[in-house]
């Protein structure tokens, strides 16, 4: 098959959901499928083509200025009026069998061109853009507190911690916040199919968007080049050998960054802490680390293969994340490493980590503190979790096991 993937993220410069849009293709093209990206990228300017990895790219800049809503404003509606012919004349010149959108800005268009070009159309959705104005279900930032329900009242409340002071100008924009989200949900129930990354993600689609009730809606995880990560070149220990425990990511509210320091000083965790990640709460750590006496290695945000390296020579993964994940790349990789992870029990994650048998959940800080404790105290547990947890995303989470899936749902939406 022909298959044109749309996408708003991609290597080399990208975060997780463009490594895993970029694994999918690998994946379909590696099982005999020619595979052409069109990467739309907000922000920028200009057209291009180039390749990447032998994946032919085209790049396609979208005018998305930085003021909050008006950013929004040319990232959906805007950019979708001018984006969907010219995708219909890429999919209808290119012959293409199926479409594959996914991202926020990519899929509107992208679902109402194939539509138009009549041609089979399938959305991934990897966080909660059809259901969130804000993408994360995050009711106030300051907290991490999880939205029950997206309304009006709603609206209102959460605009308050993220506008400051100005909120009350703020307030009119409400209307225009609903408005989106009905339209991006009405754009997605006309996609053939939409894969949702994880379980729960699946669930809150179903439950927090009633547009797709009658929308197939498939569970199919990212997926992971097991090979890519696992057999490639190690690099020299980067710490000579001394064991450390390795936080991955943003460094935000939501991801949990608040908690790192009070869990490893309360867990008297005997090695380094290396944060690898940039964000907000940088500054926070930093003065917190000073503060306790505690070694904290921040090293930014690192090239892909040194992050990998990094993990792969930790002693322990920590993942405080308490915002809903839809499915960790971090945790992912981690586990494809064979590496202990102490973890907070948040969104997808069950799909990736049982507990007690290929990592630890905890609920609250206190469990969460418990459970570094007990991977530091007790290796020959922590080295068995490990293991399982390699087997158990080598046998579900492998990027030729998802591409089979993916492929097969496109058989089946072909007429």
């Amino acid at each position: 098959m022909r298959v044109l993937i749309t996408t708003d993220s991609f290597p080399p410069g990208c975060g997780g959901s463009g490594w895993s849009t970029y694994e999918l293709a690998r994946g379909l093209g590696a099982n005999g499928h020619e595979v052409t990206i069109v990467h739309l990228r907000a922000g920028a300017r200009g057209t291009r083509q180039r390749s990447y990895e032998g994946l032919p790219v085209a790049e396609r800049g979208v005018f998305a200025p930085s003021l909050p809503f008006v950013r929004n404003y040319f990232k959906n509606e805007r950019s979708c009026r001018r984006l969907v012919p010219i995708l219909y004349r890429t999919i209808a010149e290119g012959r293409f069998d199926v479409v594959h959108a996914q991202h926020v800005l990519s899929s509107p268009p992208s679902i109402a061109a194939a539509r138009a070009a009549k041609v089979p159309v399938v959305c991934t959705v990897r966080d909660y853009w059809p259901v969130c104005y804000w993408s994360d279900l995050i009711h106030d930032p300051r907290i991490a507190a999880l939205c029950p329900a997206c309304g009006g009242a709603a609206m209102r409340r959460c605009i308050r911690p993220r506008a400051g002071a100005a909120w009350p100008l703020a307030l009119p924009m409400v209307p225009y916040m609903a408005a989106n989200l009905r339209r991006k949900r009405a754009a997605l129930a006309g996609a053939g199919a939409v894969i949702a990354v994880s379980s729960v993600l699946a669930r809150d689609l179903r439950i927090r968007a009633p547009e797709l009730a009658n929308t197939r809606i498939e569970t199919i995880p990212n997926p992971v080049d097991l090979d890519l990560i696992t057999g490639a070149p190690r690099r020299e220990h980067p710490l000579g050998g001394r064991p450390y425990a390795i936080y991955a990511g943003k460094l935000a509210r939501n991801k949990g960054t608040s908690f790192l320091i009070p869990a490893i000083g309360r867990a008297r965790l005997p090695w380094p802490l290396v944060v690898v990640g940039d964000g907000p709460q940088r500054a926070q750590i930093a003065r917190e680390a000073a503060a306790c006496g505690h070694e904290v290695r921040l090293l930014g945000w690192l090239e892909r293969m040194e992050t990998l390296n990094w993990l792969a020579h930790a002693s322990l993964v920590i993942f405080p994340s308490h915002g809903p994940e839809s499915l960790s790349r971090v945790l992912l990789e981690s586990s494809a490493l064979g590496r202990p992870i102490a973890a907070m029990d948040t969104g997808g994650t069950r799909d990736i980590i049982v507990d007690g048998q290929t990592g630890l959940l905890a609920a609250d800080l206190e469990g969460f503190v418990s459970a570094i404790g007990r991977l530091v105290a007790d290796r020959p547990f922590a080295d068995a979790l490990g293991t399982r947890a390699a087997a158990f995303v080598r046998d579900r989470f492998d990027a030729r096991r998802v591409a089979a899936r993916v492929e097969a749902l496109y058989r089946e939406l072909r007429p």
